[in-house]
């Protein structure tokens, strides 16, 4: 017997009205999470991260320059501290260039006595260039994975730079270049020198290959790690003594270098291996791929695609519709968590830094102030908050000027603490979820928990020209007639049938909170979390 017409129809009321008084009970489809969920978010520091990134050679000198010339053989040269980077020419015998081996002679020591100053910033990951022996200053073409050069100091400085910073709090992220070597790594030497050796798997050797064997780019300098060889990935990150594990009985996690060519099953492997012997240990991977789809291989990645969509975004390349579409896409398509977990770098030793790319400081508030409140941890590269200069390698990594930093005048350093001062500050912004919001010519989001009260609206003008509009909050709790002020200073809106009308000034941020009070007066949010 068939169920009668009305019947059907009476069932379909009644779970549609279910479904509506779930909605609400939720607080609409914005909070689907309960508080738990941002709770267990603040408790992983990965989630939590502001990275500051350091070029060991160039940020702090090392004691007794002249005691050190032995580290630096001919045609490696120590240079002058306040001398600048500048393109060389090709060394054809050590094979490399002479910008790849002059170096300036900073070292761990140095760097440990600035874990005041690098917190003081707002940062608390300390991400290192590679450390390990090798015969650049850049340091991407290791000789001997399991010795820290001693340019840079001693496996007890190591330890010393990660108990202290430890002590206060921070997190140390080493850079893995995993994928190459150098040409004067031991394991290729001796795969050269003997063809019998258990090393030569380690490599790809082939006479019809440029140079006669498998390099990085066809580089002569980079020979590849065979990965299909079992030993290459024991060696590597899954034994015991491994180098990735190793180093994790100090470190806290692993940058790794050129991840997209590490491809998806080692880097799986590796993040696993990584996890067992440290749970909360983080892998971070170089990817210049759109970042979706990358996790769990990966904790996080470096956000290029969030990068250049900035970048774009700042130069009036990308409108504020499109950028919020993009984003939107890019949680809808990856999920919060692994952003949460991802690096938003606007500069770094491989791009232009800030100054160079930007000239005028308000460009640079403006993306600075995205990167902030975006869902990602911030980047911080060296020397961008007392403004240094640079575009293309080796003119970026020029030397700390510790000068202009430790006088603190420079509007870079109270630009940059303001803004990550705001980001740790803001619960929303370190672990919130992400809505886009409906635009014409800005660019708008907001950034929520499950309490209004920590609900962060980022309305940003990506244009030459003023521009107000009329926004939806899109915070079903955001009381009616209830003011939200800006904490870059700005004014104050009010919600008004949760909408508010924004007027922005041109390559100008705001980021707006709700202002609520608390006391025995009228109170619209008494009854809402």
């Amino acid at each position: 017997m068939r169920p009668s017409l009305l019947f059907i129809i009476a069932i379909v009321i009644a779970f549609s009205c279910i479904e509506i008084f779930s909605a609400k009970a939720e607080g609409g489809s914005l909070r689907k999470n309960g508080k738990e969920v941002y709770e267990a978010r603040m408790a992983d520091w990965r989630n939590r991260q502001v990275v500051y990134q350091v070029f060991v050679d160039r940020f702090v000198p090392g004691s007794n320059p002249k005691s050190r010339q032995s580290l630096y053989e001919p045609p490696r040269r120590l240079v002058e501290w306040n001398s600048q980077p500048k393109k060389g020419t090709f060394l054809q015998e050590a094979g490399v260039w002479q910008h790849e081996v002059d170096f300036w002679g900073g070292d761990l020591k140095g760097l440990t006595e600035k874990l005041d100053y690098i917190q003081s910033l707002g940062a608390n990951v300390l991400y290192l260039n590679p450390i390990f022996l090798a015969y650049t200053n850049h340091k991407y073409d290791a000789t001997d994975y399991f010795k820290i050069d001693p340019q840079y100091g001693t496996e007890e400085d190591f330890r010393n730079l990660c108990e202290q910073a430890h002590k206060r709090g921070m997190h140390i992220v080493l850079d893995g270049v995993f994928n190459h070597t150098g040409k004067r790594m031991i394991w290729f030497q001796e795969a050269i020198k003997n063809p019998n050796s258990p090393y030569r798997s380690f490599f790809v050797f082939d006479k019809n290959i440029k140079n006669g064997y498998l390099g990085w780019l066809d580089l002569e300098n980079h020979p590849e790690l065979n990965y299909n060889n079992p030993s290459v990935k024991d060696i590597i990150y899954r034994s015991p003594n491994s180098v990735v594990q190793h180093y994790l009985k100090q470190a806290d996690g692993w940058r790794l270098d050129v991840a997209f060519d590490l491809g998806p099953e080692v880097l799986s492997e590796l993040t696993t291996a990584a996890h067992k012997v440290k749970p909360d240990s983080y892998t971070v991977g170089e990817i210049y791929n759109y970042p979706a789809g990358w996790s769990p291989a990966l904790d996080g990645v470096m956000n290029m695609y969030m990068s250049y969509l900035m970048v774009g975004l700042t130069k009036g390349k990308i409108s504020g519709s499109k950028a919020a579409d993009m984003i939107d896409i890019l949680v809808q398509d990856g999920g919060i968590e692994p952003l949460l977990k991802s690096w938003i770098v606007l500069s770094n030793h491989d791009r232009p830094r800030l100054k160079s790319l930007f000239p005028e400081i308000k460009d640079r508030a403006f993306i600075q102030a995205l990167q902030a409140t975006l869902p990602g941890a911030p980047l911080v590269y060296y020397g961008e908050e007392i403004g240094l200069e640079g575009v293309e390698d080796p003119e970026q990594r020029g030397p700390m000027n510790w000068e202009v930093a430790s006088s603190g005048k420079v509007p870079e350093m109270a630009l940059t603490r303001s803004l990550l001062s705001i980001r740790n500050s803001n619960r929303a912004l370190q672990v919130g979820d992400f809505a886009r919001i409906p635009t014409e010519k800005l660019f708008a989001f907001l950034r929520y928990t499950s309490s209004v009260r920590e609900t962060v609206l980022v309305v940003a003008n990506p244009t030459s020209e003023p521009v107000t509009e009329i926004i939806p909050v899109r915070d079903p709790w955001l009381m009616d007639v209830s003011p939200m002020k800006d904490l870059l200073g700005g004014k104050s809106v009010e919600v008004s049938a949760g909408i508010v009308t924004v007027t922005v000034e041109p390559k100008t941020v705001q980021i707006f909170i709700p202002e609520i009070v608390e006391g025995p007066n009228y109170n619209r949010y008494k009854r809402v979390e």
